[in-house]
């Protein structure tokens, strides 16, 4: 690994850890905030499926924290303890949130339609990518003439920052679809919502961060292989 690679792996999974400390924090600030429906988060999202017309998506609980996510293949909402139990305005946010991925996939969203198709190709580049990047930047380092090994590596990094690029709209998306509807259902009231908002906000911002890192990975790769290349 080269020093550039090295810092800014370390300036981002920095940036990372202090992103997902502050996104525990507001989760647990917003947990202790009880809705006044009094609904809970299995509630909501039942009701957000019904209210989008989609009748054919189960919500089921599953264990961990902040572990929330739809999954498209089985059309479940898989909602952690808090969530699903809970009744707070972190417990709608979050449920509605995942809710809004199911309607995206009802409505076949573009952006959730492409990611889905590249998550067999990302699965493999994932798998793959760092131990060709380790050893292509290795050879270089070591004298090796032929930089195709780090070209192949480059190739299947961009694979998943491609994937973690397209992300983006779709967790904007779905927050966006969430956000719309919890006012339109009366679910959240003036700083309910608000704080819906900056749940989802801070959520979002974990995928942005992701999304910069992986970019400047990227580039920091094609430079090496620019550099090395003649």
């Amino acid at each position: 690994m080269t020093p550039g690679i090295l810092v800014i792996s370390l300036l981002f999974m920095a940036i990372g850890f202090l992103v997902q400390m502050r996104l525990k924090s507001k989760f647990r600030h917003y947990s202790e905030q009880p809705l006044l429906s009094r609904l809970t988060g299995k509630e909501v999202a039942e009701k957000m499926l019904r209210d989008s017309g989609i009748y054919d998506v189960q919500v089921v609980s599953v264990g961990g924290f902040l572990s929330d996510h739809y999954n498209p293949m089985n059309k479940t909402v898989n909602l952690s303890p808090d969530v699903y139990q809970g009744n707070s305005v972190a417990a709608a946010a979050v449920a509605a949130h995942e809710c809004g991925h199911a309607v995206q996939h009802a409505t076949a969203y573009q952006w959730l339609m492409l990611r889905s198709r590249l998550v067999p190709v990302v699965q493999v580049s994932t798998s793959l990518s760092q131990w060709i990047l380790a050893i292509g930047v290795g050879m270089l380092g070591f004298g090796g003439g032929n930089p195709t090994v780090l070209l192949i590596g480059i190739v299947l990094f961009a694979a998943s920052t491609l994937f973690s690029i397209i992300t983006l709209p779709v967790e904007f998306d779905a927050s966006n679809r969430a956000l719309a509807w919890l006012d339109k259902a009366n679910i959240t009231y003036g700083e309910e919502h608000k704080g819906a908002k900056d749940a989802l906000k801070w959520a979002a911002a974990t995928y942005v961060v992701a999304a910069i890192a992986s970019i400047a990975m990227l580039v920091q790769y094609i430079l090496i292989y620019l550099s090395r290349r003649d």
